[in-house]
């Protein structure tokens, strides 16, 4: 592995860094979660339309740059840097892949080129940290099992008939309309999305598979409500479908989508960690320049020894979280899994501890809430709860490694 940074990367995290300074400072994000779609429109056309940002991972026949997940996620760091409110994670991390990945040739044709240039956003509608094998194996029952609850699919015979088809009955034939019946809570921009990929469940109980389907912002059915988050830098939506007609991914109900699912989740992972790194440094930098210029019994606190170690600390377990996260980063575009979660969990805990002490240290300011301080604790804390927690994602990548696995010893 070399570990520095090719002139490519250089010069896009330069270029990203320039364009978020001038356009996504404390003010203008907080104007932006204050809008209906919780992002500002404007940043987000100049992050596609200037730097290319959401096809940074997509092939170039597809309209996209052509590098790799390495690059996206490296990108990343910067926009958590300054927690720019964007559809981009929803968009090129969580939808886009799902698309190259299980999709077919005219759909792919048809979606990606629109999403790389930012004119469409999409998301996933799954719980984030199942479904992607995040904490815990994703053969499970996050979409319903075939029983009520999750989203239910029904393949309907033919364009407009209302015979349903049996459990063995194959999905992916001319002439078939799927119908999905369902509920799926905190999804990411799914309040302003053009496209869903809705994991659901068919085949019912007994035979029951998960498939993903594409669903059009404005389908018949389809009701979204955006909901209170704690991290409003990270707006999600409510999804209802009723009985909403829905277009089935890669067109074959054979597809592996859980394996898409789990290599997917490895991506994110190593994405996020890269996020929250940029999230703690600058919390940690906001800090010692605080620090440095508040007083107390003549001097600067910054210089009490106790403080010194106190931000001694999380500068350590920030550099620890760092290499971790540019590994992930590193191993995911060189097809390695199972190295996501690990650097996750330990960059969430680095962002929690210097959000946590930069609150601490900020003083009677750093405990209002219209402080920026709580913009990073707040990212830490849902960050946690949607991926997370940490705990469990250790857990997971001890149980996926065989860690703590007994073996019986014969005498």
């Amino acid at each position: 592995m070399d570990a520095r940074f090719t002139a490519e990367q250089d010069e896009i995290r330069g270029a990203l860094w320039d364009l978020l300074r001038r356009r996504c400072g404390p003010r203008e994000l907080r104007e932006a979660l204050d809008t209906p779609a919780g992002h500002d429109p404007d940043l987000w056309a100049a992050l596609a339309g200037q730097l290319g940002l959401p096809g940074l991972a997509l092939p170039e026949e597809y309209g996209g740059v052509g590098c790799s997940a390495t690059e996206l996620a490296l990108a990343c760091e910067e926009t958590g840097r300054v927690l720019a409110p964007s559809p981009l994670l929803a968009t090129a991390v969580l939808a886009a892949p799902l698309l190259l990945a299980l999709g077919t040739e005219a759909q792919r044709a048809d979606l990606l080129p629109r999403l790389a240039s930012g004119t469409l956003t999409a998301t996933l509608a799954a719980p984030p940290a199942t479904a992607l094998a995040l904490t815990c194996g994703n053969e499970g029952e996050w979409a319903g099992g075939g029983r009520a609850g999750g989203v239910q699919a029904r393949l309907v015979r033919g364009t407009g008939g209302d015979a349903t088809a049996g459990p063995g009955a194959p999905g992916g034939g001319a002439g078939t309309v799927w119908r999905l019946y369902g509920q799926v809570e905190q999804v990411l921009d799914g309040h302003t999305a053009g496209l869903l990929v809705v994991a659901a469940h068919a085949g019912g109980f007994a035979r029951s598979r998960t498939l993903l389907f594409l669903v059009s912002s404005d389908a018949p059915g389809l009701v979204r409500t955006r909901q209170t988050a704690l991290d409003a830098t990270r707006p999600r939506a409510c999804i209802q479908l009723r009985h909403v007609e829905a277009e089935l991914l890669g067109g074959d109900d054979e597809a592996d989508v859980l394996e898409a699912l789990a290599r997917l989740g490895d991506t994110v992972a190593a994405v996020l960690a890269c996020e929250a790194v940029g999230a703690a440094d600058r919390a940690l930098e906001r800090t010692v320049e605080y620090v440095g210029q508040r007083e107390q019994f003549g001097r600067a606190i910054g210089s009490f020894q106790a403080v010194k170690h106190r931000l001694a600390d999380v500068y350590v377990q920030l550099q620890a979280a760092r290499s971790a996260a540019y590994y992930a980063a590193w191993a995911v575009g060189q097809g390695e899994q199972r190295v996501g979660g690990l650097a996750l969990a330990q960059a969430l805990e680095a962002l929690r501890t210097a959000a946590a002490e930069g609150i601490q240290l900020h003083g009677g300011i750093g405990f209002t809430w219209e402080h920026e301080a709580h913009l990073y604790f707040k990212r830490a804390t849902g960050d946690d709860l949607l991926f997370g927690p940490a705990h469990r994602l250790r857990a997971h990548a001890a149980d996926a490694a065989r860690l703590f696995e007994r073996t019986e010893v014969t005498v």
